[in-house]
């Protein structure tokens, strides 16, 4: 069993100057009312009015990646609420500012700006200087890029947290970890994996507890499977043998161990990454599984810990594709707009209005799914 793990980098660079920001200029997102197009599909029109947060992305060479990113990113209303109302402001840590700075840019320039398309070079400039392996025109995976912005975003807006732990009637087993450093992306994305570890022959069982952003999800077909295919196979006991025998304290030894995970946090916006890229010694193939997953009412239930059980049921609010093969290929979001409440396709500068019936395809590879429907992110005028 294999857990993506986001953990948080510490590492960040004290020389940072800290750029000047001003968003004292406040905006009104003017509401707007629900509307369905029986057509299958049709492009954003010139002559159209433009809608908020459907706005195209230009591709700065080999950018598709970015782009699908943060087309996705950007259609998560509470973090759009966060980034235009100026709380970011307040939260930023004065050496490591650029990038959410920048981020908030793009999202203003997606959002409340009246261009069809934009340009993420502020954003591409300020995160390259951190991560110069993204500068260059070359390939990228979309999933290694989604950990290094929430970890750049966390790491700049982060403040202490001393709740402690809850403890009390709930079991040992199921209590949360609060992490020390909260964020808003900690606050949407984290969440938390309780691990039962039990040696085979004293039956001693313990507990490990583990934070992740991005859930990455074996499939269990090369054909067609369910996203609960992928979750089950997750999510079952496996016993460890041989070479990966664990200590066990009473034995005092390596012992066979079965190990099973829960989800002891539920994030409200868990990501998942279907692991269509697969690499056995010299070989690599990326599977091209036809996997279903429901728009609405995806049931976790059945793998979070009882305690915790309070959203079980979480909707599709978002897509990153892959076209393509390992060595070249290229990526698309599909993004479901608060607004409009229509989904949407974005290819780059292509923007295309999509039906619900087309957000299901074979060539997902990570999905973004909300615990609570999102509302209009709406900004009051400053009083």
């Amino acid at each position: 069993m294999e857990v993506k793990v986001q953990r948080r980098c510490t590492k960040m660079a004290s020389e940072r100057p800290c750029p000047a920001d001003d968003f004292s200029i406040y905006y009104v997102l003017a509401e707007c009312t629900d509307h369905y197009d029986s057509s299958p599909v049709k492009e954003v029109e010139e002559n159209q009015p433009h809608s908020q947060g459907v706005t195209g992305l230009r591709n700065l060479g080999n950018t598709c990646y970015m782009n699908a990113i943060l087309q996705c990113l950007c259609s998560i209303s509470p973090l759009v609420e966060y980034f235009l109302s100026g709380k970011y402001i307040t939260a930023l840590q004065k050496d490591c500012s650029e990038v959410a700075t920048a981020f908030a840019y793009v999202m203003t320039d997606m959002w409340l700006g009246d261009s069809e398309c934009v340009s993420p070079e502020i954003f591409r400039s300020a995160f390259g200087n951190l991560y110069p392996a993204f500068m260059k025109k070359t390939q990228q995976d979309a999933q290694e890029f989604l950990i290094y912005v929430l970890n750049e975003l966390h790491e700049s807006l982060k403040k202490c947290h001393r709740k402690s732990c809850e403890k009390g009637s709930i079991p040992r087993c199921c209590r949360k970890t609060i992490a020390n450093e909260v964020s808003i992306i900690t606050q949407l994305f984290e969440g938390q994996l309780n691990y039962s570890i039990m040696c085979l022959k004293c039956e001693n069982c313990t507990y490990k507890n583990e934070v992740f952003t991005i859930l990455c999800l074996p499939i269990p077909s090369d054909y067609e499977c369910s996203l609960q295919d992928c979750l089950q196979c997750f999510f079952q006991q496996d016993t460890l043998t041989w070479h990966n025998q664990i200590h066990c304290s009473f034995c005092e030894t390596k012992q066979e161990t079965a190990v099973r995970a829960s989800i002891s946090k539920a994030p409200k916006v868990i990501i998942f990454h279907l692991k269509r890229f697969d690499i056995l010694g010299t070989m690599k193939r990326k599977l091209r599984t036809d996997i279903h997953y429901p728009l609405t009412n995806l049931d976790l239930s059945p793998y979070i810990c009882p305690v915790f059980r309070k959203h079980p049921k979480y909707n599709l609010c978002a897509v990153v594709n892959h076209f393509g093969d390992l060595d070249g290929g290229h990526y698309t979001a599909f993004c479901k707009n608060s607004v409009t409440q229509a989904w949407y396709s974005f290819d780059d500068t292509r923007v295309s209005e999509i039906p619900d019936t087309s957000v299901q395809t074979a060539t997902a590879y990570l999905l973004f799914y909300s615990c609570q429907p999102f509302s209009i992110p709406i900004k009051k005028c400053k009083s």
